[in-house]
This record gives C-alpha cells, sequence and structure tokens, in this order.
C-alpha cells in the first residue's frame, strides 16, 4: 500500500450509507491517507468531506478514478474522464461493463477491472 502513489484519486459514487461500498471505500482511503476526493450528484458532506457533483467541480484533476457506481453510470464517467484528461479508471466490480471497458480503451485511458482495496492491500 502506497497512498503517496496518487496524487489525487476521485471516488464515484460516494454514498452516506455507511453499509454501501461507496462509503466504505471512501472511509477507508481516507483513514489509510490516500489523496481521495468523493462524487455523488447529490453533493453534501460524507464523513466530514465535500462530496463533489461531478469530476469537473474536483478543483485539480484526479490522476485515478474509482468507480463504485452502476454500470450505465460508469459509462458516462468514462466521457466526462475522456474530457478531462483523466489517464486512468479503476472500476470496481460491479461497476464495470463491456462497453465502459472498451471505450476507455478507445479514449487511450487505462482501465482496471478489480477491487482496487483488495489489490492495494487497503483490506
Amino acid at each position: 500500500m502506497n497512498p503517496k502513489e496518487y496524487k489525487l484519486i476521485a471516488v464515484v459514487g460516494v454514498s452516506d450509507d455507511a453499509s454501501k461500498y461507496g462509503h466504505k471505500i471512501f472511509r477507508d482511503l481516507l483513514h489509510a491517507g490516500y489523496p481521495v476526493k468523493g462524487v455523488n450528484p447529490k453533493g453534501g458532506f460524507v464523513l466530514g468531506q465535500n462530496v463533489y457533483k461531478s469530476l469537473s467541480e474536483i478543483e485539480s484533476k484526479p490522476d485515478l478514478v474509482i468507480t463504485v457506481v452502476h454500470p450505465g453510470v460508469t459509462e458516462k464517467v468514462v466521457e466526462e474522464c475522456n474530457k478531462l484528461g483523466v489517464g486512468h479508471i479503476w472500476m470496481q466490480p460491479g461497476s464495470e461493463s463491456e462497453e465502459a471497458a472498451q471505450k476507455a480503451a478507445e479514449y487511450g485511458i487505462k482501465t482496471t477491472l478489480a477491487c482496487f482495496m483488495v489489490q492495494k492491500g487497503v483490506w
């Protein structure tokens, strides 16, 4: 685990519901010291952190976007990542779709289909 590996991670699908993965991933990345911002169309605050309504609202461009949303939403996130020039999308299990992965590849965005938390040793 190396929290300094990324300058900024955006988690799309952050939830204020502690039982949801969007909450658990955000919480545990924060606790592990990762530089992380949360995104949810509702906005608001989760764990005392401002939650952005979209990726483009974040002051600086994330170098990694983690999706914890429905596959149809992930496809829209890929489009937004392309517009912003984000270089890497990590699609959590259940958020990936063939179409999203294909689109990301066409745009030259590195795509990882696995659990970030397990792969990086956070969980």
